[in-house]
């Protein structure tokens, strides 16, 4: 995923803070049940973009007190109606420059997430997603993409950020994972508490081609290295990593944006493209999930992989989950890439529909950053929730997850 949408730019020569900053624990059950306030503050008007982020707002989360003073993820649950339950399992796609209409959509539909495309929009500026997360009765997860070289969303305010690539060329992990800390520190001054990066893709395609430099390197080893170095300093300054694209977009034969694609077959796959996977997240893996502790989630690409997958693509193939949660052995949070804007769905499914199939294949969050408003979605997940389609325990197992990559429960 790039979630491109013309935001794919031509390339250019403390301790962790839980998911969300933005709230004491004890203040969970009441924001569990109690109606969010109909007066979002006003983002200030836009100014000059700055030459360096905002201080960033004074840490009040989860993990920051204890797991000990966590409250229990079932309890939690409980406490949730059955349509706030499916909306956490949603991350959707809002208007960069329009923070107000933002707030309004967090307001009425209480989703998990949020992604931010574009660059230097207003979303970013002004601590603007202050007012938005002011709308949400529980933490909001909010995302963006900032990759580095192609990729990025706050270049115009804080600067430059080389490709994976280029950084796996020129410097070392150590290197990389302050650098990574340092552009982390960044995004969250600015609001944002998950990245969509670094990519985990083991590819030797040409650097402009689909994942090309957003990969570290054709090395399986290489992208091990520099993918945990980079997840390891977005960590340190309390940035959520995602890794993506599982099981491997590095080596398949087009763009997902465009089309469906096709990877190597799934042997090849484990002796290559999964690799940085299987070191990472398992039991004893440096970025296993640990009840949230471990800072990352995993982001399930559409791809048609032989001998894995059939007639649909991974992220909508309970095959695809169970290859990460069994052989893989994560316990963390998955998500799905773009349901909205990737014509490997849009060309065979309506939103409501490939964001079903996906949850009930295996994904925690359905994620889309065009193409469909959150209410009929909605309407059809609870729908398939009251009429059993839609599994009431993977469903609440699934919250939980999110929850506690929040840093608001344990496990």
């Amino acid at each position: 995923m790039s979630f491109n949408r013309g935001t794919i730019r031509p390339r250019r020569s403390r301790s962790a803070v839980p998911l969300l900053g933005g709230l004491v624990v004890g203040m969970l059950g009441s924001l569990l049940v109690a109606p969010a306030s109909a007066a979002v503050p006003a983002a200030a008007p836009a100014t000059a973009a700055p030459t360096s982020a905002p201080a960033p707002a004074p840490e009040l989360t989860g993990l920051a007190l204890g797991a000990d003073r966590l409250p229990d993820c079932t309890a939690a649950v409980t406490a949730m109606t059955p349509r706030a339950r499916l909306a956490q399992r949603l991350m959707v796609g809002v208007e960069g420059d329009d923070p107000a209409g933002t707030a309004s959509t967090v307001r009425d539909t209480q989703v998990g997430g949020i992604f931010v495309g574009g660059n230097a929009t207003q979303l970013l500026r002004n601590q603007s997603l202050r007012g938005v997360q002011a709308a949400s009765r529980v933490p909001l997860a909010v995302a963006v993409d900032d990759e580095g070289g192609r990729v990025q969303r706050i270049d115009a305010l804080d600067g430059e950020l080389p490709s994976a690539r280029t950084l796996a060329a020129t410097k070392t992990p150590l290197e990389v994972r302050d650098v990574a800390r340092e552009r982390a520190k960044k995004l969250l001054a600015r609001g944002i508490t998950m990245n969509m990066a670094p990519d985990a893709d083991v590819s030797n395609q040409p650097a402009d081609d689909v994942i090309g430099d957003r990969s570290f390197s054709n090395d399986p080893d290489t992208v091990t290295t520099y993918a945990l170095a980079y997840a390891l300093g977005q960590r340190e300054a309390g940035i959520f990593t995602v890794l993506k694209h599982f099981p491997g977009h590095g080596h398949s034969s087009g763009d997902s944006h465009k089309g469906r694609v096709t990877t190597p077959p799934l042997a090849q796959l484990k002796a290559d493209d999964l690799k940085p996977y299987a070191t990472l997240l398992g039991d004893g893996g440096a970025l296993a999930d640990n009840n949230g502790r471990g800072r990352t989630a995993v982001m399930v690409g559409h791809l048609d992989v032989p001998d894995l997958t059939t007639d649909l693509p991974s992220s909508l193939t309970p095959a695809v989950y169970q290859l990460l949660r069994g052989q893989y052995g994560f316990d963390g949070l998955v998500m799905t890439d773009d349901l909205g804007a990737m014509k490997a769905i849009t060309d065979e499914f309506a939103l409501p529909e490939a964001v079903q199939r996906a949850l009930e294949a295996g994904a925690d969050m359905a994620l889309w950053t065009s193409g469909g408003k959150v209410t009929p979605v909605l309407d059809a997940l609870q729908q398939a929730l009251t009429s059993g389609k839609l599994d009431g325990a993977a469903n609440d197992k699934a919250v939980a997850r999110i929850l506690a990559a929040k840093g608001l429960c344990t496990r």
